[in-house]
């Protein structure tokens, strides 16, 4: 467990190793009550341990645990908030004390960013429509506002990275939260939104189900927030404003508030390419929706 221990401190700090040393032991565990057959592992994220297994039934399954129990109860709920859409996997099990569940596999699985790019919209289209067409949870959700905020405040903490403070400066960071403050200000639509639906958490779940969400953040909000992360991945591409126009036609959104929540979201993105040792076209682009 020496690399998944490398992985999470960055997230969790040193104290995350005795938990990583006990994980195999809590995977065999949990494997034996739920009557698991384990496979390979999984990409893993930036807070958990995934791996690939099949349920007592046969069904392809995924069992995921993480030391951060709350977020995965969190995520187990929100799950089953979007479960009528039939866009996100089912969970078959979970154990909010060991900070674990197991869900349904998508298959074939292939990330959104690997797929075919032109049918691409109209897919996002139907997802965001599955998605959003949902009702609302009884109990209070998170608001964008709050999701917004936190995000901030946690990715502006490496704006003093040297690789990152030598292209962004924290003025480019200051215009992006007034604009983001003048979005949320300016809101009238509101959804239950997915709130994280980037490229690497939507897969193709095959002809019969179209693409699935995984891992979601829900917050209620300005319907634009789901499809920014899809339209800002096309710097470096054809360019985040002809894919803007694209997607705010087949999804049916306000293409100018797109397009500003693009230069809300441009600076994030490039602090994860600047981050990792990213330059080119693809970085000039995002820099240039900061300005």
């Amino acid at each position: 467990m020496e690399s998944v221990t490398a992985r999470l401190v960055p997230r969790f700090g040193p104290r995350v190793a005795d938990w990583c040393a006990d994980a195999p032991d809590l995977i065999a565990r949990l494997a034996s009550r739920w009557g698991l057959s384990l496979d390979g592992p999984l990409p893993d994220g930036a807070s958990s341990v995934t791996l690939r297994c099949r349920w007592p039934d046969g069904t392809p399954a995924v069992l995921k645990v993480s030391p951060e129990r709350d977020l995965m109860a969190e995520q187990a709920r929100m799950l089953g908030w979007f479960a009528a859409s039939g866009r996100v996997p089912s969970v078959l099990a979970a154990d909010e004390e060991a900070g674990a569940m197991v869900l349904e596999e998508v298959v074939p699985g292939t990330l959104a960013e690997d797929m075919p790019a032109a049918s691409l919209p109209g897919q996002w289209a139907d997802l965001l429509a599955a998605l959003h067409g949902v009702a609302s949870p009884p109990q209070p959700t998170r608001v964008l506002r709050g999701r917004c905020e936190e995000s901030f405040a946690r990715v502006g903490r490496r704006l003093s990275e040297p690789a990152i403070s030598a292209r962004m400066d924290v003025a480019a960071w200051d215009r992006a939260i007034q604009r983001c403050e003048r979005l949320l200000d300016t809101e009238t639509t509101t959804v239950l939104l997915h709130g994280d639906l980037h490229l690497g958490n939507v897969l193709d779940g095959g002809a019969d189900r179209g693409l699935m969400a995984i891992d979601p953040k829900a917050c209620a909000g300005d319907p634009c927030f789901d499809a920014v992360d899809y339209v800002v991945a096309g710097a470096g591409l054809e360019g985040v404003e002809a894919r803007c126009e694209r997607v705010a036609t087949a999804c049916g959104l306000d293409g100018e508030r797109l397009h500003a929540w693009s230069r809300v979201i441009a600076p994030f993105a490039a602090v994860a390419h600047l981050g990792d040792g990213g330059e080119g076209p693809v970085i000039d682009e995002l820099l240039a929706l900061s300005r």
